[in-house]
């Protein structure tokens, strides 16, 4: 919460969720409709968002009542992300510390009341200590309390650093400050980008590739945006970490993500561990292509209704330019040495 006020001015301004349904790393089909809600809905959002995230964490130490009452009101703001985006695994693994906000008596549906069971064990426990008795301690127990105790100081120490860097005015996002990494920093989407961009790979039998005959057919990717004709995917929580990554690169050089001239490489000798990366390929049952291209494009939802939504248009885009030039196998060789990178060689 307080890397997303501190992050970008849209949180204060309560405009946010304007563009983070469209922007976010690989939208949904519901985010398609949810991006068209109205403005006042999505200052609605930002609120709850800042409340989930700002104030229902003291909740923890209100007492009983109140700390199942966050631990509901969690996990119910993650499902309803998991319901709007593809966020991965986040979503389900921030669900997981919430659980520990309900005591035995709130989980206790869960469990059989049959003769015997967990519910009558624990109540047979619970009325010898209303009585007085107190059952003796194992050396287990013990040894658990030590090592319970040694873990407690151990993660209070390491977490000086952590809360140091949240209360601090240039907080720092997704940061260890261990090398084992116990205890770290987290915070996602400080900032929303306001326009989506979109990296497509193409490629092309051409000899020439600055021919403007040359026909440069493009490659899918399993989620992210590419065919304006794709119905956006719903995968959480599973996680497509290659189209993850290509959201990134869509913001940046490709300079700062030489990963992707690695990947055209791969596409250029049609390898097939790569190839099960992507969606479609291009090239099957012929030659590899001679050059691949990516070529940056700007992409919008199309209006639920409207024209293009009756073609079947899910997408709207509008050429940026070029992401990176032409590259072919031999023009590659230098830049892979100069990585340590293995040569890729066609079959």
């Amino acid at each position: 919460g307080l890397i997303k006020i501190r992050g970008d001015r849209c949180w204060r301004e309560l405009t946010c969720m304007d563009y983070h349904y469209e922007t976010q790393p690989v939208p949904n089909p519901i985010a398609y409709f949810m991006h068209r809600s109205p403005w006042w809905f999505h200052q609605f959002e930002t609120l709850v968002n800042h409340f989930i995230e700002l104030v229902v964490p003291f909740f923890l130490f209100l007492g009983r009542r109140m700390c199942i009452v966050h631990g509901l009101l969690q996990i119910l703001f993650q499902v309803l992300l998991i319901i709007s985006g593809n966020l991965s695994f986040l979503n389900w693994l921030t669900i997981v510390p919430s659980i520990a906000c309900f005591d035995d008596i709130s989980l206790g549906f869960l469990f059989s009341s049959k003769r015997g069971g967990v519910k009558e064990r624990v109540m047979q426990m619970q009325l010898k200590e209303a009585a007085g008795e107190q059952l003796p301690l194992r050396y287990g127990c013990y040894v658990r309390k030590v090592v319970n105790i040694s873990f407690g100081l151990l993660i209070a120490y390491l977490s000086i650093p952590v809360v140091l860097n949240l209360l601090n005015s240039r907080q720092v996002m997704n940061t260890s400050f261990n090398p084992l990494r116990i205890v770290n920093t987290y915070g996602a989407f400080g900032s929303i980008t306001k326009e989506r961009t979109e990296v497509v790979l193409q490629g092309t039998s051409s000899l020439d590739p600055n021919d403007p005959a040359a026909v440069w057919e493009e490659y899918d990717f399993k989620c992210k945006p590419g065919d304006l004709k794709r119905r956006p995917c719903f995968i959480t929580p599973y996680h497509y970490r290659l189209d993850w990554l290509m959201w990134f690169a869509a913001f940046q050089t490709y300079e700062q993500n030489e990963w992707i001239i690695h990947l055209a490489g791969k596409l250029l000798t049609q390898e097939e561990a790569t190839l099960s990366l992507m969606a479609t390929n291009p090239f099957a049952g012929r030659a590899p292509p001679r050059w691949i291209r990516g070529e940056h494009f700007k992409y919008k939802f199309s209006r639920p209704g409207g024209k293009h939504a009756s073609e079947g248009r899910w997408w709207l885009r509008k050429r940026i330019g070029p992401y990176f030039p032409p590259v072919n196998l031999q023009g590659l060789k230098k830049f892979y040495e100069d990585r340590n990178w293995p040569y890729p060689v066609r079959d």
